[in-house]
């Protein structure tokens, strides 16, 4: 995969989609192992958590500053939705304290980045420094 990196790709750089692979991995291990009379809310749980690092692969991939934010947006619902499962799991005894607290620790360092994150974008969208294109420029200002 390191050598797999082109201007699409970007968003694999990004810390919070870094985090957000994270979440969907602990959220895999702490949830396969629920009985299948639960099998509902554990594909509910999951696909929560894989929404919020395909949103904002997807943001990033569209390039034009409110389709990015639009996705970022999607991506806070979803982890919104997750936590919210998450605090009902552990109500419930269904998960450990211990497994509660590391994945809403993340969640909540996740939706602090992805709340940066659109605050920056909103700021370059409001001053117009938002590039939407994937050309590159040469200095004298022709295309390559």
């Amino acid at each position: 995969m390191e050598n797999r990196r082109n201007r699409n790709r970007g968003y694999q750089q990004l810390r919070v989609w870094q985090d957000a692979q994270e979440l969907y991995a602990l959220t895999w291990v702490a949830f396969k192992k629920f009985p299948y009379d639960l099998k509902r809310v554990v594909s509910q749980q999951i696909a929560s958590v894989d929404s919020v690092h395909r949103n904002i692969a997807e943001g990033y991939c569209r390039r034009g500053i409110k389709e990015y934010l639009y996705h970022l947006n999607v991506a806070l619902g979803s982890l919104g939705e997750s936590v919210s499962g998450l605090a009902a799991y552990k109500r419930a005894d269904q998960i450990s304290l211990e497994t509660f607290e590391k994945m809403d620790t993340l969640a909540f360092k996740l939706e602090n980045g992805l709340i940066k994150l659109v605050e920056k974008l909103e700021a370059k969208k409001e001053d117009g420094s938002w590039v939407d294109h994937l050309m590159v420029k040469k200095g004298d200002g022709k295309s390559e």
